[in-house]
Formats: structure tokens, C-alpha cells, sequence
């Protein structure tokens, strides 16, 4: 079997084409959370902890010189960073939840049962035409 026909067997399933849809879908939830957290959440707390700007918070260590730009640690963006993290694994979680509490109610709904077959709705008329009045 040649490589590109394997490939597009490969390519082709649907576990391969659901996980791209998922990754897609994943990616544009995960800007939509980051401006969440920037744009909605932070101001307010940074507000009440008193103004700070978490992206500004950072470490100087060591002062910028001529030519050469200040090295500093900056904390602020990872502190935004594990905020967004947060936010969205909640998401997930809820979504997941959600998910699983669905299937789980239909699970519990019990399946009609199924209808008799040709022979045996025959046999039930031979037997109610047998049975003495």
C-alpha cells in the first residue's frame, strides 16, 4: 500500500476529522476566555486590590543600559496565563459534566420494546382465536 493511500485512509477516519473539529473549536474558546479574563474579569479585581495591572507586574533584574534592553521577570503574565488556565479548564469541566449527566439520563430511559416480528403477531392471532370464549 503506498504512503498517500494510507495517509488518506488515515486522514479520512473520524476519530482524525472529530479531533480537528475539537482543536478548531478549542482554540477559538481559548481566545474567547483569554478576553474574557483580560477584558472582563482582571479590571474589576485588579480595581479592588487596588488598580494593579496584573500584565504590568514584573522583577527588574537587572536595569536597562545603553543598547541593551532591561531583563525582568514577569509575573503579571503569568499570573494572567493561570487565570485564563483556570477559567477554561472550569469550562471544560462544566461542559463535560453537562455532557455526561445527558447521557446518563439517557441511559436510564428504558427502550421501548421492540415490536413483535410478522410470525409472531400470527401466532398471537392463532392463539386468541384458540382461546375459549
Amino acid at each position: 500500500m503506498s504512503i498517500m493511500k494510507e495517509f488518506r485512509e488515515f486522514a479520512v477516519k473520524g476519530n482524525v476529522v472529530d479531533m480537528a473539529v475539537g482543536i478548531i473549536i478549542g482554540v477559538a474558546f481559548g481566545k474567547i476566555v483569554s478576553s474574557f479574563v483580560a477584558d472582563v474579569l482582571m479590571p474589576p479585581i485588579g480595581l479592588l486590590i487596588g488598580g494593579v495591572d496584573f500584565t504590568n507586574l514584573v522583577i527588574t533584574l537587572k536595569a536597562a543600559e545603553e543598547g541593551v534592553e532591561a531583563v525582568t521577570l514577569r509575573y503579571g503574565v503569568f499570573l494572567q496565563s493561570v487565570f485564563d488556565f483556570i477559567i477554561v479548564a472550569f469550562a471544560v469541566f462544566m461542559a463535560v459534566k453537562a455532557l455526561n449527566s445527558m447521557r446518563r439520563k439517557e441511559a436510564e430511559t428504558p427502550a421501548a420494546p421492540p415490536a413483535p416480528s410478522a410470525q409472531e403477531q400470527l401466532l398471537m392471532e392463532i392463539r386468541d382465536l384458540l382461546r375459549p370464549k
